[in-house]
């Protein structure tokens, strides 16, 4: 009751004043809670320090539930941000098979309505190409599973930068690539496709780095699926991948201020760009604590590089939100008295949730950056599923317009919150 009060009082104020326009940028730390949040915090700058994350100006709970579940999928929460309405828990772009009408009353996503406008538009993923975080604003299957349609549609979607991996969805089956040899079974080389679409394809980190300001539309491939290595601590280690991420991969952050700086290069037209770090979840649903943790650090590097940006360009709006949290993460600590300096976490705690250490099960215990008094303080990481759970997801907003995030949201008032920004107008 009070969540409803609160939006009907912000709802009317907002509907008796003008809207500030201006750029929109959207962080999707996919699978994050306030739980991750503070884990990362301690491990990596010390429980009495900061993240980037905490230095976002509002804060909000977020209601995770969908129109049939009270928990959310990748794929409905990415249609929900997109359009503003709830849907089914199987959904990707449709309300299962049917087409949505936005809740601008468009039967056109958020950044479908942006490309329209003439905004200069943006999608970035350290996932591959396929992903429902940031491809759901462009894309519309029946199926998550369609990934070679997924694929298609997002290259012809005309958004005008696109990062991601997922090389293995671009070409005919057989067809030898950069990073892979493709998957597609209908024979179409989508990497023409874009070529022909008006795209500079790459490949590479330091081809990114080296883009010219001046790119109007761009492609980049950075892996044959993900750039991180979706698995158990323990199998990336038996396989020898060499470590979560893959080498020479581009990291968010440095995807996110290359885009920032093409984008933003425009300056006659708004931009609209949308950053999915993937590996949050991923790692989440695969209980692998060390990788959760770098995809963590990574999400908020991301964060901080929009920070950064926004110091010199204050009509951005940050707004940065998971649609669920992955697998129930939580960090129990160890008392400095009884910790016994190189001893070996347990496989499991008393009622059989999985822990992890540095190196997964069995094995060294996390230290804190240093606290106030100058302590690494040691703990552990258990499990509570391998499901995406409802948690405590937060929405967080900085810079134009920040105030409008109200300190209780639904996961469609993401959708709101940023429209407001793009168009100007707040939505009933």
């Amino acid at each position: 009751m009070k969540y409803l009060l609160n939006l009907f009082i912000l709802s009317t104020l907002l509907l008796g004043q003008d809207i500030q326009k201006g750029n929109v940028v959207f962080i999707h730390p996919d699978g994050t809670g306030l739980t991750n949040w503070n884990a990362a915090r301690i491990l990596y700058y010390g429980p009495d320090s900061q993240l980037n994350w905490d230095k976002l100006s509002h804060l909000a709970f977020y209601k995770i539930h969908m129109k049939d579940c009270l928990t959310s999928s990748s794929h409905a929460g990415g249609t929900v941000h997109s359009y503003g309405v709830k849907v089914a828990l199987d959904s990707y772009g449709l309300d299962r098979t049917d087409e949505i009408t936005a809740r601008s009353g468009k039967q056109m996503s958020i950044m479908e309505e942006a490309i329209a406008a003439g905004y200069r538009t943006g999608l970035v993923n350290s996932g591959s190409i396929v992903e429902p975080g940031s491809s759901a604003f462009v894309a519309k299957v029946p199926s998550r599973k369609m990934d070679e349609e997924i694929a298609k549609q997002v290259v012809n979607s005309n958004v005008d930068l696109l990062f991601s991996g997922g090389e293995e969805w671009f070409l005919p089956k057989g067809e030898q690539g950069f990073h892979c040899t493709g998957k597609r079974t209908d024979g179409i080389n989508l990497i023409e496709v874009a070529k022909d679409l008006g795209y500079k394809v790459i490949y590479t980190k330091e081809e990114l780095f080296d883009l010219p300001t001046d790119t109007k539309k761009v492609l980049g491939i950075f892996s044959e699926g993900h750039t991180f290595n979706s698995y158990s601590e323990e199998i990336i280690k038996e396989l020898n991948f060499g470590g979560n991420y893959k080498p020479g991969t581009p990291t968010l952050a440095e995807m996110t201020e290359t885009a920032l700086r093409i984008l933003s290069n425009d300056k006659e037209n708004q931009f609209f760009l949308v950053v999915e770090e993937e590996g949050t979840d991923n790692f989440g649903n695969n209980n692998n604590a060390s990788g959760t943790f770098e995809a963590l650090k990574r999400a908020d590097d991301a964060i901080g590089v929009v920070l950064e940006f926004q110091k010199k360009n204050d009509k951005t709006m940050l707004i940065t939100a998971a649609d669920s949290e992955a697998s129930s993460m939580e960090l129990i600590g160890i008392p400095l008295d009884e910790f016994e300096e190189g001893s070996k976490t347990p496989p499991f705690e008393s009622n059989g949730a999985p822990i992890d250490g540095v190196d997964g099960s069995k094995s060294d215990y996390f230290l804190s950056a240093l606290d106030a008094n100058g302590n690494n303080l040691p703990f552990y990481i258990c499990w509570g599923t391998k499901k995406d759970g409802y948690g405590s997801v937060i929405a967080k907003t900085n810079g134009l317009n920040a105030e409008i995030l109200p300190q209780m949201v639904d996961n469609t008032d993401i959708y709101r919150i940023m429209y407001a920004t793009l168009f100007g107008v707040w939505l009933d």
